[in-house]
């Protein structure tokens, strides 16, 4: 994929707090899974946070990104969208993370390394687009945060992101420059 089109705006991601299939190491892209308790602590320690500027949340409709979206901003307004959500892992769903293909693999009946790299650049540079005057916050997925490094920082999917922990990806001098907040 060539250099994608910057956002128009700096804009931070947050991945999920833990949930079940983190925590027993299981692929679990599109499937449904809760937090754990060590997970909503997490989430719920990101609502003492302080932000610099006003911010505007978004969640994948996903129900571990929502649960710690609401529980990271309690009584805040939470906008859904579906282009955060998690890349479908197709027959590998539910299986050990060891067995997860390649990322450039396109599992059967799943989604596409390039198709969700799409998907990712498009949600996000829509999102940024509608919050001119506040931070966009978007509480979302590995893979989410991966594909924004491969678009907008150094090409490279980089480590599994941790979970619960806001990074920013800032512009700066015509690129995105990701930082732990």
């Amino acid at each position: 994929m060539t250099a994608a089109a910057l956002p128009s705006r700096s804009f931070c991601l947050i991945r999920h707090g833990e949930t079940t299939a983190n925590a027993d190491e299981i692929i679990a892209g599109v499937t449904d899974v809760p937090l754990t308790e060590a997970g909503r602590d997490q989430a719920c320690l990101l609502s003492q946070r302080i932000w610099p500027e006003p911010i505007a949340i978004y969640a994948s409709p996903m129900s571990r990104a929502q649960d710690t979206a609401r529980l990271a901003f309690p009584g805040q307004r939470i906008e859904l969208h579906d282009g955060l959500r998690e890349r479908d892992w197709g027959v590998f769903e539910g299986r050990p993370l060891s067995d997860q293909p390649l990322r450039e693999a396109t599992p059967d009946r799943g989604e596409s390394w390039h198709d969700m790299l799409r998907r990712v650049q498009i949600a996000i540079r829509g999102i940024c687009a509608a919050s001119p005057t506040a931070l966009p916050v978007l509480v979302c997925h590995s893979g989410v945060i991966r594909a924004a490094r491969v678009l907008w920082t150094t090409g490279d999917v980089g480590q599994r992101p941790p979970n619960a922990t806001p990074l920013l990806f800032e512009i700066a001098e015509n690129k995105l420059l990701e930082q732990t907040l």
